[in-house]
């Protein structure tokens, strides 16, 4: 029978608390009705844009790569949902609608390509160009892609992969004229 105290010495315990709690850190997630954490991380044209910057907008978080067939075919959807939201009277304490969107890729020509050749022609595209090592994706505990969160005009997370309906119904409800609910 195999003596468990021997084999998990002190120094074996610290090394798996250690362990332990650095995957904790550094594998953080988020949750409905929190604060988003802070993005702050380069554009493609080296300017350094913040998540906070956005604030008084409704932002879709929108995690994505130029090498990721879903993401690439998702992205007709994003265009046409920014589309839709644009040149819109908002009522008090929204700005708007726009899109934070984060790439996962290593390739800063192959990044830039896809948000031209995709027409994504909102202005706030970030990446720190480390892939699945973003700081961002492992802030936001992104696991695969897409991945999209909906922000309210004050920062909070609203939703996590929201769907088109949700979206669509959660920003009509901010513009202005439109009918409120019952309640």
């Amino acid at each position: 029978m195999l003596n468990f105290g021997k084999i998990l010495t002190m120094k074996n315990w610290t090394l798996i608390l250690f362990l332990t709690l650095s995957f904790a850190a550094f594998s953080q997630t988020v949750s409905i009705a929190s604060k988003a954490p802070e993005i702050t991380q380069p554009t493609p044209d080296g300017d350094t844009l913040r998540l906070s910057s956005l604030n008084g907008y409704v932002v879709l978080l929108d995690f994505w790569a130029s090498w990721c067939g879903p993401c690439r075919m998702k992205n007709p959807q994003v265009v046409g949902l920014y589309n839709e939201f644009q040149d819109k009277k908002w009522n008090k304490g929204t700005k708007g609608f726009t899109i934070y969107s984060v790439s996962l890729d290593k390739n800063e020509e192959a990044w830039k390509q896809a948000i031209k050749q995709d027409g994504l022609t909102w202005k706030n595209h970030v990446s720190d160009l480390r892939g699945w090592s973003s700081l961002p994706a492992a802030t936001y505990g992104v696991r695969s892609i897409p991945q999209t969160i909906l922000l309210d005009e004050e920062g909070f997370i609203i939703a996590i992969s929201p769907s088109h309906e949700f979206i669509e119904s959660f920003l009509a409800k901010r513009i202005q004229g439109a009918k409120k609910p019952k309640t």
